[in-house]
């Protein structure tokens, strides 16, 4: 593998041959070592469940064909898919669990680092679980806010849906689910019976599996939306914010620290604590004192509520050390890779864990915990002081390249720029010029990257190809950070790249809003958990019409899909009726029963189906298909 087709970002393939340089090995090199990989695996016929196997089925048909249990292959590849969507679901509704406790916390008055910053938002939740307000203070709100959500984790009535499911989504969509058993009653018993019914000697039915699997997505779509919502009322509710992307954001001259996973609790407070600390960072002798930036999820959230730049998504996580000029890399949960302590040893940068659950061998642990966030904050703002004085000069290669990016395109947000063209009826320009044409339909990017696919490439190349075609773009997470970090969350790619028609619409939407020009191309909506924001959006227009969301010319694309918090995003998709693109061949294939039922048969089920289409413009083609396809049922 050439470094050209390792990633398609400039600086990123500059210090690509400066790790080569400083004999830094970055995941391209393990990949390249990893190869031939497990054609069995890449099918999903190796079952490791129990250790009686591992078993093998041969897809050609020579070998066995059954495991040793006597489970065939759609068993095997329905088994493996859906503790996939599981650990997803896992992933993001525990971080959605720390978020709610925290409210709680400062409900009771428990967490004195935090405070309530949106207070409108808490009282418009409350609303929509049925909490009365009345006569009550905020903080006591918020504890009820919490108290109730934590209901989603803990409820034993199989037959109440989960709250934070049912009220967020049209009543359409919540009958369909439960009608079709999809519908989660509670988070926690739902991924436990996943796990359940992949033990030795269960479910041993393929459709069976795959519905269970579609409800443990749906219990992921539950954590996310409870997530990024408490997380607003927490840290504020995002709006447009101009700042910069891409590895160019590190300072020489500044002391670099890069916040990095998914949770926003410590993040935010390490932003608080900076400030204060800044004149210390500026005595020890860096003269632009400290420079905060984001990767990957924990990046998105403060980048787009507080403008700090974001400086690379999750692939490249790496090449950030390789700079030479990051002073501490400081992590929390999820796709964090190990391998980032042995790079950190070949330069200067401290690698700071901070979560109970997330430690990596060799690197600085600083315990997070809400009630003493300041503390640990202050203690990994002097870890990062102290090593700048142990940078290498000669080390210090830092891309000259940073592009302008506009975030913080909250369900609200986009609202409010709509008001600012019908104050009465904020949504109706959108819905008239999907109607008229000027908008063929919606696209949310969403997911990860893999070392299968050239860096970036499948989302800036979809991107661009349904944009000249009046698509409206939506990102989150590192697809997010793909194209904001390629250029495309600007006005000039809209100039650029925007057909007539979608053109027409950003540019009179974006003067409306004072922005002396267009909407930037793709609007950031943030986090991988605020994918629940475009549903926020999504759910209004259906509501509107009175239509469910499987009517509406909406898609979803991952295009670099890799982790099972992917696999799970894009499920809940399908489960939501919407189209949905996967760029990686998921390990799926070994099974007719199973690929056929993603791709085909859950469309008579939920409206939506998986399209699995590595080549990215012939995927931007289906996609449009599939808009096209939704507008003729709407008769637009």
């Amino acid at each position: 593998m050439l470094d050209t087709q390792k990633t398609i970002n400039v600086g990123e393939r500059e210090l690509i041959k400066v790790a080569k340089r400083d004999n830094v090995t970055t995941v391209w090199d393990r990949y390249e070592a990893m190869q031939p990989q497990c054609g069995f695996g890449q099918t999903g016929l190796c079952c490791r469940f129990c250790w009686k196997g591992p078993c093998r089925i041969d897809p050609l048909g020579n070998g066995p064909k059954v495991g040793i249990c006597g489970a065939t292959a759609d068993v095997i590849v329905a088994r493996q898919l859906i503790r996939m969507q599981a650990a997803g679901a896992a992933s993001h509704s525990e971080h959605g669990r720390h978020i709610a406790l925290t409210l709680l916390e400062v409900g009771e008055g428990k967490a004195p680092s935090y405070r309530i910053k949106d207070e409108q938002k808490l009282l418009d939740v409350a609303s929509m679980l049925d909490i009365s307000t009345d006569n009550k203070d905020i903080v006591q709100v918020a504890k009820e806010v919490a108290l109730k959500t934590l209901e989603d984790y803990s409820r034993q009535d199989a037959k109440h849906p989960c709250n934070w499911a049912l009220k967020t989504l049209p009543e359409k969509r919540s009958n369909s689910l439960i009608r079709n058993d999809i519908m989660p009653h509670n988070i926690d018993a739902t991924v436990a019976g996943v796990l359940a019914r992949t033990h030795v000697g269960c479910d041993s039915d393929a459709e069976n599996i795959i519905l269970g699997g579609l409800k443990a997505a749906m219990a992921d779509y539950t954590g996310m939306s409870l997530s990024t919502n408490l997380s607003d009322v927490l840290f504020g509710t995002p709006n447009p914010v101009v700042t910069k992307a891409s590895l160019g954001v590190v300072k020489e001259d500044a002391v670099n620290i890069a916040v990095h996973g998914h949770n926003p609790l410590l993040s935010e407070i390490v932003c608080d604590m900076a400030s204060e600390m800044n004149d210390k960072a500026i005595s020890a002798g860096a003269p632009k004192g400290i420079n905060i930036m984001g990767i990957c999820c924990t990046g998105n959230e403060v980048m787009m509520r507080r403008g700090v730049p974001l400086a690379t998504n999750y692939l490249s996580q790496e090449l950030a050390i390789v700079t030479g000029a990051l002073e501490a890399m400081v992590v929390d949960v999820q796709c964090i890779m190990p391998s980032i302590q042995k790079v950190g040893e070949s330069y200067h940068t401290e690698i700071i864990t901070t979560m109970p659950d997330n430690k990596i061998t060799g690197a600085t642990h600083v315990e997070f915990d809400e009630h003493t966030a300041k503390e640990s904050a202050k203690k990994i703002i002097n870890l990062a002081i102290d090593a700048y004085a142990k940078r290498d000069k000669s080390k210090i290669n830092i891309p000259d390249q940073s592009v302008t990016a506009i975030a913080g395109f909250s369900a609200e947000a986009i609202v409010s720029a709509l008001s600012k063209v019908d104050k009465k009826d904020p949504l109706k320009p959108l819905i008239d010029n999907i109607v008229n044409g000027n908008i063929q339909g919606i696209v949310l990017f969403a997911g990860c990257n893999s070392t299968q696919v050239t860096q970036d490439s499948g989302y800036v190349t979809i991107a661009k190809e349904l944009a000249k075609k009046n698509v409206l773009l939506l990102a989150t997470g590192c697809g997010a950070g793909a194209l904001s970090k390629n250029g495309l969350m600007t006005q000039e790619a809209t100039n650029e790249y925007a057909g007539e028609g979608l053109k027409a619409v950003l540019t009179a939407v974006g003067e409306a809003a004072g922005l002396n020009g267009p909407l930037p191309l793709v609007l950031h909506m943030g986090s991988c958990v605020d994918n629940s924001r475009a549903i926020t959006v999504a759910t209004a227009i259906a509501n509107k019409l009175g239509v469910d969301l499987s009517d509406l010319p909406v898609v979803a694309s991952a295009p670099e899909a890799m982790s099972e918090k992917a696999v799970a995003i894009a499920s809940w998709a399908v489960a939501l009726g919407f189209p949905t693109h996967i760029g990686t061949v998921p390990q799926i294939k070994g099974s007719k029963f199973v690929t056929e039922y993603l791709t085909q048969t859950t469309k008579d089920i939920t409206g939506g189906y998986f399209i699995a289409e590595t080549n990215q413009s012939n995927a931007a083609e289906k996609m449009f298909e599939a808009i096209q396809e939704k507008r003729k049922g709407l008769g637009i």
